[in-house]
C-alpha cells in the first residue's frame, strides 16, 4: 500500500462558465500594478476600468432573468493599484492608489446609487500605495505597503499601529497569516521576510526567496508554519516554492514551469489547499493541491482561456454551488468581460459532501483592533457550508460609513452591461476628498456634442456615461500635398529638449540647419513646393542654436538664442529671405551661461523672457534694448517657462522639482516676502530695474522625474498644465491650480513610456491641448476642465513615420467653413506639411459658433513696453471667425424630420391568391423577359430521336424549348 494518500481533488475538473454567465461589455482597466485587478466578496465583484481611478462595481449573483448592472466608482485620482473587500463585511471596499491614498468605501446593496464620498481616507503616503489585505481576524486592521515600507493601520483611528521599514528595495506582496499573528512579504531585494507587527518592526525571519528580482507573489496556506511564493529563477523561468518557517533556509518543494513575462497571481484557498496559479496576459489556469504534509505541489488540472487575462479572483468559500460539488470558483477579468470558471469534483450523489467542504471561517470578527494589538490571537469562529445549516450570522462594520452628501449632490448611475458602449467612457463622480491630489466631483458635462444645445436625451446619455468632449471625433487630417513644402535638407536635429525645435507664425517657419555657424533657414509657408537642390538664403548666428522664436506683434522678427549666452534679433524682409544675412538687428546680452527658452509676452510689445543656464530668468525692452527685470530663486536647470494669458505673471519649471510662479514687475526672489513700494529705475541687487517693491510668488511640487519638462498656462489661467515623467521615466501630465500650487496637482495622468518630452500646444478657444515628443508618431488630445474628471480624452492623430517638430498655428489659418479648429505644422526628415484638425458636424454650411467662439486677436499689441513694465495691464480685443456669407447653428431653424407613412390603400386593400399569383408572374416575367431568340442549345448537334427514350423505353419526340416566361408559368402551375 502507498504511504501516500490519494487525492479527492484528483478528478476535479475545470468548466468555463457558458456566455449567457458572463459579465460582458465592460472596459477592463490594462495598467500594470502589483493587484489582481478584480476581488470578490460573498455579494459583490469590484474591478478596474480603463478609467484610471474609477472602478466596476457588479453583483457577483445576479436575479432570475435579469441582466446584472455594472455600475462605476470614481474613487481616486490616479490608478486603483490594489483593492480588497472586508473578510466580514461583503460591502466595505479598501482601494490603493498611485495617488497615495487608501480609501475605505461602504459600497450600497445592488440597485442602489453607489457613495460619492469615502467612509475613511488613510494617508498621504510618500509613494503610490501598491499592496492592501484586511486583517482575517480583527475587525478595522488594514494592511498597505507603500514603497519600501510596511504599515498595519487601525482604520477607525485613522493612524498606523507599525510601520515595517526593514526591506531593501521595494516591497512586491504582502500577506498575513491565516491566524493574523504574521505578516510575510517579498521584496524586489529577492527576499522573503516574516514580520510578527506586534513584537518588533524587524523581520524575525528572512531568507532568499528567487534568484530574479522581477515581480514575486506571496500567499499563505491553512497553517501558520507554510506559505508559497511564486517569482523568477536566475534563468527567467517561471517557478513556485514551498516554505516551512520552521525550516526556512531552503523551499521545501519547488516546481518550474515555463519562461513566460507574465507575473504569476497565486489564488489559494486555504480550506481546500487547492492553488490556482494565473498569468497576466496568459490563456491558461494552472491549478495544484498544496500538501505540506507530503512535501509536494501536486497539478490537479489545467484550464484553457477563450481570451487574455487581465486579473483573477477567487469567489469566497461561503458563496460556493456546495450541492453542485463546486470546490473553488475563479472569476478571470478579461479586456470586454469577466468570465466565471467553476472547479468541480464529480460525485454521483447529489448531497452535501461533507469532506469536500469542511467547515469554513465565518464573518463574526473575532476581535477588535485594541485587542488583537494588546495580544489577543483569537480565531474566527468557524460555520458550515451545508445549506440545511444557513443562514449563517452576519456582520456589518462600523468602518466606511460615509459623511452624509448634500441633496443636489451629483449621484453615481447605474448602467446595463448589455446596453452601453464600450467605446465610451463611463463613470461616476469622483469623491470628495481633503487631499489636494483628488478630484472632488465630476459635476456635469461641460461641453454638448450636438453644437446646437443638449437634448433631455443626450443630458441623459451624459448622466449615464459621464463627461465626454464635444471633439472626441476629432480628425486629424494631413493636407494636400500641393500645401507641404519638400526637399528640405540638412536639417538640425539636436536642438535641446527645451527647444521646439523649429517655430511659425501665419506667414513663416524658422529652421535649424544642420550646418556651421548656427544657420537658420527662413522658408514662406505661401510658398509650398519643392525647394531648390541649392544652398537656401540663411541667417548666420555664429553659434550652435538653442532656441527661437517669432515675435507675435511683428511677424518679421526672429528672436534666436544661441549657446554663446546672447540672443540675437533678426529681420526678414517682407518679400521673404532671398541672400544670406550675417548682421542681426540687434544683440542682448546679459546671461552668463548659454540661453534655454525664449517667450515672447502675449500683450507688451518688445516684451521677452528668456531662460539660461545660470539659473535666472531675464526679461528684455527690446525698444530700448536692454535687461529690465531678473527673477532668481532656482536651484538648477530651468526645463521651461509660460506667461500667464494676461501678461501679469510667468511660471517656470525646474530641474530642482519645483513649479514656480512670479508676478515680475513685484520681485525678483521667490522666496522673498516683504512689503515694499515700487520705486522706479533703481537697481536692485539682483537685476537692473528694481528698487522696493512687494513680492508675490507662488512655489509647489512638479513631475517626480528630472528628465525634462514643460509648463502651459491653461483654462482661462486659472490652472497649469505640466508634462514630464515620474520615477519610473512614464510620460505623464499634472494639472495644477494657479493659485494653490502648494497643495501638489489636482490630477495626475500618465500617457506612454518614450524618451521625449511632451511638447504642449494649448488652444485657449477650445480648451483642447495637443500633445507630442519629438520622434514620436502620435499626437495626444484632451480637453482640459478646470474641475473633474479635469481631462477629456479626444481622438488621437497618429502618422506613419515620426515627426521632428509640431507646432500650432494661429487661428485666422483655419478654415471654419470645414470645422477646422486647430491648424499645426508637422517637421519631417525632409519636408514641411500642414496638419488639419476638424470636427464631423453634419450641417456645415451653418457657422458652428459653440466650436469658434470670439477669438484672441494675438497679432495686435495691448500695450507698450514701457506701460507694461510700469504696472499697466490690459486685454485682448476679441474677434468673431465667422464668415459674413454664413449663419450661426445656433440660430439656424431646425428640420422637423420626415415620417414616411405608406398609403392605408396599401393596408386596407385585401388581394386575393389570384391576384397575387398574377403579380407575381408579371414581376418574373419583367424580370426574366418574354424574348422569342433562340436559344444557344438549338444550334447544338443532338442525338437522333430513336435514341431519345422515356423512362420507360418508349421514345420520346425532342421536347419544344422553354421561354422563361414559360419556365415562370410552369413554376406557378407546380406551386
Amino acid at each position: 500500500m502507498s504511504r501516500f494518500k490519494v487525492s479527492k481533488f484528483r478528478h476535479t475538473e475545470a468548466r468555463l462558465s457558458r456566455r449567457e454567465a458572463w459579465i460582458s461589455d465592460i472596459r477592463a482597466g490594462t495598467a500594470p500594478s502589483c493587484g489582481n485587478s478584480i476581488k470578490s466578496s460573498c455579494r459583490l465583484i469590484a474591478f478596474n476600468s480603463n478609467h484610471p481611478g474609477v472602478l466596476g462595481i457588479v453583483p457577483l449573483e445576479g436575479q432570475e432573468e435579469d441582466k446584472r448592472l455594472v455600475t462605476h466608482l470614481g474613487c481616486h485620482s490616479d490608478l486603483v493599484t490594489d483593492l480588497d473587500f472586508s473578510p466580514f463585511d461583503d460591502f466595505l471596499l479598501a482601494t490603493g492608489s498611485a495617488d497615495r491614498t487608501v480609501k475605505l468605501w461602504r459600497l450600497p446593496a445592488p440597485g442602489q446609487a453607489l457613495p460619492s464620498v469615502p467612509g475613511l481616507v488613510l494617508g498621504p503616503e510618500d509613494v503610490q500605495v501598491e499592496v492592501l489585505q484586511f486583517h482575517p481576524t480583527a475587525d478595522g486592521i488594514l494592511l498597505s505597503v507603500a514603497g519600501r515600507v510596511l504599515k498595519v493601520w487601525d482604520a477607525a483611528q485613522q493612524q498606523p499601529l507599525t510601520e515595517l521599514v526593514a526591506h531593501g528595495d521595494l516591497v512586491q506582496g504582502a500577506v498575513w497569516s491565516r491566524d493574523g499573528a504574521l505578516v510575510g512579504t517579498m521584496c524586489k531585494d529577492k527576499q522573503l521576510r516574516i514580520f510578527d507587527p506586534r513584537a518588533k518592526p524587524e523581520a524575525s525571519q528572512s531568507t532568499q526567496a528567487h534568484e530574479n528580482s522581477r515581480d514575486g507573489r506571496l500567499v499563505w496556506t491553512g497553517t501558520q508554519e507554510h506559505l508559497v511564493s511564486t517569482g523568477f529563477n536566475q534563468m527567467r523561468e517561471r517557478e513556485v516554492k514551498l516554505w516551512d518557517t520552521r525550516h526556512f533556509s531552503s523551499a521545501l518543494t519547488s516546481v518550474t514551469l515555463d519562461t513566460s513575462p507574465g507575473s504569476l497571481m497565486p489564488l489559494l484557498d486555504p480550506d481546500s489547499g487547492l492553488l490556482v496559479l494565473a498569468g497576466k496576459g496568459e490563456s491558461q489556469l494552472y491549478c495544484y493541491e498544496v500538501v505540506p504534509q507530503q512535501l509536494a505541489l501536486s497539478p490537479v488540472t489545467q484550464c484553457l482561456l477563450e481570451s487574455a487575462l487581465r486579473g483573477a479572483a477567487l469567489v469566497p468559500r461561503r458563496a460556493l454551488a456546495v450541492m453542485g460539488c463546486e470546490v473553488l470558483r475563479v472569476l478571470q477579468l478579461s479586456d470586454t468581460a469577466i468570465m466565471p470558471i467553476s472547479y468541480h469534483v464529480p460525485r454521483k450523489a447529489v448531497e452535501f459532501h461533507k469532506d469536500l467542504f469542511p467547515d469554513a471561517t465565518g464573518c463574526v470578527p473575532a476581535s477588535d483592533p485594541h485587542t488583537w494589538w494588546a495580544g489577543s490571537n483569537q480565531q474566527v469562529q468557524k460555520v458550515s457550508l451545508d445549506p440545511a445549516c444557513r443562514p449563517h450570522p452576519s456582520f456589518t462594520s462600523c468602518l466606511g460609513s460615509p459623511a452624509e452628501s448634500p441633496p443636489d449632490s451629483a449621484q453615481p448611475m447605474e448602467t446595463p452591461v448589455g446596453n452601453m458602449d464600450p467605446n465610451e467612457g463611463c463613470f461616476s463622480p469622483p469623491s470628495s476628498l481633503t487631499s489636494p491630489s483628488t478630484p472632488s466631483s465630476l459635476g456635469p458635462s461641460l461641453s454638448s456634442t450636438s453644437g446646437i444645445g443638449t437634448s433631455p436625451s443626450q443630458r441623459s446619455l451624459q448622466s449615464i456615461l459621464g463627461p465626454s468632449s464635444k471633439f472626441r471625433h476629432a480628425q486629424g487630417t494631413v493636407l494636400h500635398r500641393d500645401t507641404h513644402i519638400t526637399n528640405l535638407k540638412g536639417l538640425n536635429l539636436t536642438t535641446p529638449g527645451e527647444s521646439d525645435g523649429f517655430c511659425a507664425n501665419r506667414l513663416r517657419v524658422a529652421v535649424p540647419l544642420l550646418s556651421s555657424g548656427g544657420q537658420v533657414a527662413v522658408l514662406e509657408l505661401r510658398k509650398p513646393g519643392r525647394l531648390p537642390d541649392t544652398a537656401l538664403p540663411t541667417l548666420q548666428n555664429g553659434v550652435a542654436i538653442t532656441d527661437l522664436a517669432w515675435d507675435p506683434f511683428d511677424p518679421h522678427r526672429l528672436a534666436v538664442a544661441g549657446e554663446d549666452a546672447r540672443i540675437r534679433l533678426w529681420r526678414v524682409p517682407p518679400e521673404g529671405l532671398e541672400e544670406v544675412l550675417t548682421t542681426p538687428e540687434a544683440t542682448l546680452t546679459g546671461h552668463t551661461e548659454k540661453i534655454y527658452s525664449l517667450r515672447f509676452h502675449p500683450l507688451a510689445a518688445d516684451v521677452l523672457a528668456s531662460s539660461s543656464c545660470d539659473f535666472t530668468v531675464r526679461i528684455w525692452d527690446l525698444e530700448a534694448r536692454a535687461e529690465r527685470l531678473r527673477l532668481q530663486g532656482h536651484h538648477g536647470q530651468i526645463f521651461g517657462l509660460a506667461w500667464s494669458p494676461d501678461g501679469q505673471q510667468l511660471a517656470t519649471l525646474c530641474k530642482d522639482g519645483r513649479l514656480r510662479v512670479y508676478e515680475p514687475r513685484s520681485g525678483p526672489e521667490p522666496l522673498q516676502v516683504s512689503k515694499m513700494g515700487w520705486g522706479g529705475p533703481q537697481i536692485w541687487p539682483g537685476g537692473p530695474g528694481w528698487a522696493s517693491c512687494a513680492v508675490s510668488q507662488q512655489e509647489g511640487p512638479g513631475p517626480e522625474g528630472a528628465r525634462g519638462a514643460r509648463v502651459v498656462w491653461v483654462c482661462d489661467g486659472h490652472c497649469l498644465l505640466v508634462s514630464g515623467f515620474d520615477s519610473r521615466s512614464e510620460r505623464q501630465l499634472l494639472l495644477y491650480s494657479a493659485d494653490a500650487l502648494a497643495g501638489g496637482p489636482l490630477s495626475v495622468l500618465g500617457l506612454d513610456v518614450a524618451p521625449s518630452t511632451l511638447l504642449p500646444s494649448y488652444d485657449p478657444d477650445t480648451g483642447l491641448v495637443l500633445l507630442t515628443g519629438k520622434g514620436d508618431t502620435r499626437v495626444f488630445l484632451y480637453e482640459l476642465l478646470p474641475e473633474a474628471p479635469f481631462f477629456l480624452e479626444c481622438n488621437n492623430f497618429t502618422s506613419s513615420d515620426p515627426h521632428k517638430g509640431f507646432v500650432l498655428l494661429p487661428k485666422t489659418e483655419c478654415d471654419v467653413r470645414e470645422v477646422e479648429f486647430a491648424r499645426c505644422l508637422r517637421l519631417r526628415q525632409t519636408s514641411l506639411e500642414p496638419v488639419a484638425f476638424r470636427l464631423p458636424r453634419v450641417r456645415k454650411e451653418f457657422f458652428q459658433d459653440d466650436v469658434f467662439p470670439d477669438t484672441a486677436v494675438s497679432w495686435e499689441p495691448v500695450l507698450s513696453a514701457k506701460a507694461w513694465l510700469g504696472g499697466a495691464n490690459g486685454q485682448p480685443q476679441l474677434l468673431s471667425l465667422q464668415p459674413p456669407d454664413m449663419t450661426p447653428v445656433s440660430q439656424a431653424p431646425r428640420e422637423a424630420p420626415a415620417r414616411r407613412v405608406p398609403s392605408s390603400v396599401l393596408y386596407l386593400e385585401e388581394k386575393s391568391d389570384q391576384q397575387k399569383k398574377e403579380e407575381l408572374l408579371n414581376a418574373m416575367v419583367a424580370k426574366l423577359g418574354n424574348r422569342e431568340d433562340p436559344l444557344p442549345q438549338d444550334s447544338f448537334e443532338g442525338v437522333d430521336e430513336d435514341e431519345w427514350v422515356s423512362g420507360w423505353g418508349v421514345p420520346a419526340s425532342h421536347p419544344p424549348p422553354l421561354t422563361p416566361a414559360a419556365c415562370a408559368i410552369s413554376l406557378l402551375q407546380v406551386s
